[in-house]
């Protein structure tokens, strides 16, 4: 283990058990902030056919996505995993004998920061313990990318043209059902880049599951595609 993920690992050992949220002395979520989570909700994304998420940008949801990512949380992928399993029941297919995880990536300086991938984190926190679940990672974000915090929809695609690169030998099984995860969506550009990719490869992707959504208000939709699909 390197020293900078070893380091990570101690302060994770150390660490008080917290309310996620707010930092209150409740695990993992105080009253407060359980009624302050919102409901998921299905943001629409151009190119992207399906994009469910736990709740809005904002609010407690918000600040235990930041001290995780930011802040050096790395405890608190338990209870923000935990956010995304109902989530993912409701988009599995009917009986699948695995569904695939594929988080979308990192800038390899960012993980470098932040002691790993903090989505391969919590993609791997919402599959332990479920043998039906598992976690690929065939994405790979290229050093030359920038960090897309400030950049618009049209700069955050030209940030990944060219740089988002698919690995053939850690792609899941040929026909397995697989699902697109990330912790924001703003503008889609990465899901949209990812899934451009994956299809490249030969890999067809209809969902993806975020934490946040940071999308434009008027961009909404309260129904998936899913539902739309039964009636």
């Amino acid at each position: 283990m390197r020293a900078l993920e070893l380091g990570a690992a101690l302060v994770d050992l150390v660490l008080p058990g917290d309310c996620a949220g707010c930092g209150d002395p409740v695990q993992p979520w105080c009253p407060r902030c359980v009624a302050r989570l919102g409901e998921p909700s299905w943001p629409a994304v151009p190119g992207v056919p399906g994009v469910l998420a736990v709740g809005r940008y904002a609010g407690p949801l918000r600040a235990a996505l930041l001290r995780y990512k930011e802040r050096g949380r790395r405890d608190l992928a338990r209870p923000l995993a935990a956010l995304l399993a109902g989530p993912l029941e409701e988009v599995v297919q009917p009986h699948p004998a695995v569904t695939w995880l594929l988080p979308a990536p990192s800038r390899p300086a960012a993980a470098r920061a932040r002691g790993g991938d903090h989505v391969v984190r919590l993609c791997r926190a919402l599959a332990a313990g479920r043998p039906d679940v598992r976690v690929a990672r065939p994405l790979r974000l290229m050093r030359r990318a920038r960090d897309s915090v400030g950049l618009d929809a049209v700069q955050r695609a030209q940030n990944l043209a060219g740089r988002l690169c698919v690995r053939p030998a850690a792609l899941p099984p040929e026909g397995a059902a697989v699902l697109l995860v990330d912790d924001v969506v703003t503008t889609g550009a990465t899901l949209r880049a990812c899934r451009s990719a994956l299809a490249r490869a030969g890999v067809g992707v209809d969902v993806a599951l975020v934490l946040c959504d940071a999308t434009r208000r008027e961009t909404r939709r309260e129904e998936g595609p899913l539902a739309a699909r039964e009636r």
